[in-house]
Formats: structure tokens, C-alpha cells, sequence
């Protein structure tokens, strides 16, 4: 089974939409999605990029929210936006992801997380809408924080957003397919036409 390395931040407005059909895409194309949750703040930081949309770009913030409704309505489903943006807890976000990958229950996490920002507006990581993920998925919040915030964690979290960094990952979502890079949720499907090409 083919693999492709998605890369991706909760945090990140148009991984949304990734997020949200990842799973049919690739079971359809028949391939292995390696889910990689790192920093997308920190690395554009260390390029000098604005990570959030200030309100002096307010058209562009604008263009934003519209473009990602009408890009899901294209896919099926709904984004009520705008989202609340950006997150308070941006970090703990993605170690909790860091974490669920480790074990079990990263891909839920992240799935229902992203559908509760953008389909009920609840803010990742803070409560109760933490707590009430957290519980529907069977896991103790205490345990999952206390682990989430441990130094193994943070420094997984570090590692990726490293790692990320010296693949030539610069926004979210990033897919990877044998080094080549494709930045965007439209270029999903750019990824899966190389795939192909690559493979005759």
C-alpha cells in the first residue's frame, strides 16, 4: 500500500477541510496515510511569515473564511465560519495529537476536534469542549494532559516541527510522498496524480 506523509497543524484553518475527507480519499486511492501533527506557528515564525491573519489583512481574512466554506460545500459537508482563530491553546492542541498518534486515538482526536471547531465553533483545547472529546473517546482528561504536557511529548512535538522544518514543510496541511512536497488541500489530489505517474 502506498503512503503519504500528512503533515498538519490543529490550528491550521484549511487543514480542516484535509481532515475532513482524508480517510474517503484514501480509501478509495488504496493508501496509507501517516498522520504528522508539528508546529506550523513556530516554523513560520522562524521564516518571518505572520502565522494568523492580523486585522489590517482583513479582505484577505475575509477571502479566507469564504473560500473554505465554498470549498467544503464542494466536498460535502459545511464550515460555519468564520471559526474562532487563532487558538489560545494552539500547542497543547497538537501535543495532545502527538500524543493520541502514539497510542491509539490521534486520528479521532483529531477528527472530531477539527469537526467541533468548524461545524459547532468550540475551540480546540479549552473547555469544556477538551473534556467532552476527551470523554467521548473513553480517555481520562487528567491522564491525557498530565501526559500530554510530559517532556517526552514536548519534545516529540519538537522533533516533528524539526523535522517538518528539514523536509521542506512550511504551511498546513503538507502531504509527502518520497520527498516530494505538496503544500494545500488542493493539492491532494496533485500528490495522488504524481503517485500515479510515478508508478507507471
Amino acid at each position: 500500500m502506498t503512503e503519504i506523509d500528512f503533515w498538519f497543524s490543529i490550528g491550521s484553518t484549511y487543514t480542516y477541510l484535509s481532515v475532513n475527507r482524508i480517510a474517503e480519499v484514501a480509501k478509495k486511492e488504496n493508501l496509507s496515510i501517516n498522520w504528522k501533527p508539528f508546529s506550523v506557528r513556530k516554523i513560520m515564525m522562524d521564516m518571518d511569515n505572520i502565522p494568523f491573519t492580523p486585522p489590517s489583512k482583513k479582505v484577505k481574512s475575509d477571502y479566507m473564511w469564504r473560500d473554505i466554506e465554498r470549498r467544503a460545500k464542494f466536498y460535502g459537508f459545511e464550515a460555519k465560519v468564520p471559526a474562532p482563530y487563532p487558538l489560545k491553546e494552539f500547542d497543547l492542541a497538537n501535543q495532545i495529537a502527538i500524543l493520541g498518534m502514539k497510542e491509539s486515538w490521534g486520528v479521532d482526536y483529531v477528527t472530531t476536534t477539527y469537526k467541533r471547531w468548524f461545524q459547532e465553533g468550540k475551540e480546540p483545547a479549552t473547555e469544556p469542549n477538551l473534556s467532552e472529546i476527551l470523554t467521548n473517546l473513553n480517555l481520562n482528561k487528567d491522564e491525557i494532559l498530565k501526559n500530554a504536557n510530559s517532556e517526552e511529548i514536548k519534545s516529540q512535538y519538537l522533533q516533528n516541527t524539526d523535522n517538518a522544518y528539514k523536509l521542506g514543510v512550511f504551511g498546513s496541511p503538507t502531504f509527502i510522498y518520497k520527498g516530494e512536497v505538496f503544500w494545500g488541500d488542493d493539492r491532494l489530489e496533485d500528490c495522488i496524480k504524481w503517485i500515479r505517474l510515478k508508478s507507471k
